[in-house]
């Protein structure tokens, strides 16, 4: 048996996981340690963990997160509102399956959009597509593309998201323009993917951040309706943070 062969065959097929395993095995001599099942079932689990590690990497680097954040990493120990019951069911990420939508509320540096990425990330992990945006380069970039005569490509790409995360919503007033892009935007994705939206605004306060009533109507009704919410209040994470190194 030609091993090098063998390999550059793999290689071929794009087998990387598969090969490396694979080599490992015949340059250690384990090969008589496996049944035949167990080394079959050795060298595949090796491929498909180097496909999945490398969708993974592909799927954060598209989502554009803010910050790398993790489930692991969100502080329950500091009261600040947030439902660990809820923060567990959104965990499995049946909710964007079911296309419900989340809206995050809380004063600046309480966590909203470290929750937000959190949930994103966990959302990559099972290999759905994401993407992270503040509200106000959203509206830029909408703006942009209405210029350019991409637009409508841009609705496109944005529909197949399976999470949108709008970050910091109501920084600024949304004009009459701004909000017709954001409804087609909104509508687009209503009962069809999920979008996750933050704010320092309680959520009842986010109608007077359009300049057009009729379309803020139409908005919200699309995003609140149903909807998941955490209303997160407190400290900043940031000073508590520094606190604790300070103490230290």
């Amino acid at each position: 048996m030609n091993i090098n062969a063998t390999f550059e065959k793999l290689s071929s097929m794009r087998l990387h996981g598969f090969a490396r395993a694979y080599q490992q095995i015949t340059e250690t001599a384990q090969t008589e340690k496996y049944t035949l099942d167990q080394l079959i079932a050795h060298l595949v689990d090796a491929e498909y963990d180097d496909k999945y590690n490398k969708k993974l990497d592909r799927l954060i680097k598209q989502a554009r997160f803010k910050q790398q954040a993790s489930f692991d990493q969100v502080d329950l120990q500091v009261p600040r509102g947030i439902d660990k019951d809820l923060l567990l069911r959104l965990q499995s990420c049946d909710w964007i399956n079911k296309s419900r939508d989340l809206l995050i509320t809380g004063s600046t540096g309480v966590g909203k959009s470290f929750l937000g990425c959190a949930l994103g990330m966990q959302a990559c992990m099972n290999e759905m597509k994401v993407l992270y945006v503040t509200a106000n380069k959203l509206l830029d970039r909408l703006t942009y593309a209405k210029a350019d005569g991409s637009y409508f490509k841009m609705l496109d790409t944005i529909a197949k998201v399976r999470l949108l995360i709008i970050d910091d919503f109501g920084l600024k007033e949304v004009d009459h323009r701004q909000g017709t892009m954001l409804l087609d935007i909104i509508d687009d994705r209503h009962g069809r993917s999920s979008t996750c939206v933050t704010s320092q605004l309680p959520v009842k306060a986010w109608h007077d951040c359009f300049a057009e009533p009729t379309l803020a109507d139409a908005i919200l009704d699309r995003l609140t309706n149903g909807s998941y919410r955490f209303e997160l209040h407190g400290e900043s994470m940031r000073k508590i943070l520094n606190n604790k190194r300070n103490n230290f």
